[in-house]
């Protein structure tokens, strides 16, 4: 009996670290092409800055407010390279094309968007300027006991981030052709 006890528990210590490990990797893979999604930019164009510049307001999730501005940051980016931005409520920017194209590119550039998009990456390079103060009322909203919801406004580099994303081959010149 009691070797059937110890088989048994030995199998359950199995188990739980496997499935432990499983949803391990699991959420860093999701994490690693969060990204990529068609469906997690929330953003607003506000206007279009000064030298190729534009100005949006991007919301962002954490489980503090600065972990939300962080990753509001990396979204707005995101949002640029593979979306684009929507054209201003005001009228007074129209809709802004995605710097790439190419539909397939994330996945053949997979490991170029993983260094790009690290913590701390080349991304910031292209956010001029942003309300890195946390926001407080309507731009900042608790979602549920672990996570704020917290929009900022972004100044991004498009003009920049586009000549970037073309020297390294990921996206297309403009004066390409099509």
């Amino acid at each position: 009996m009691k070797k059937l006890t110890q088989v048994f528990t030995l199998v359950m210590v199995m188990f739980l670290i496997s499935s432990t490990i499983s949803n391990a990797q699991s959420k860093n893979k999701v994490r690693k092409m969060e990204y990529n999604s068609s469906y997690n930019y929330e953003v607003a164009t506000v206007a279009v800055g000064v030298d190729g510049t534009k100005l949006v307001k991007v919301w962002g999730y954490g489980k503090k407010p600065e972990d939300a501005i962080r990753n509001a940051k990396e979204l707005g980016i995101a949002c640029a390279i593979f979306r684009g931005f929507p054209p201003a409520s005001n009228g007074r920017a129209a809709k802004t094309p995605a710097i790439v194209t190419d539909s397939g590119s994330p996945e053949k550039n997979a490991a170029f968007f993983e260094t790009f998009f690290a913590p701390g990456g080349k991304y910031l390079q292209y956010v001029n300027l942003s309300t890195d103060a946390p926001p407080s009322g309507a731009d900042r909203l608790k979602v549920n006991r672990k996570t704020y919801k917290v929009g900022i406004t972004v100044s991004i580099a498009f003009d920049e981030l586009r000549k970037y994303l073309e020297e390294q081959g990921i996206a297309r010149s403009l004066n390409s052709g099509f």
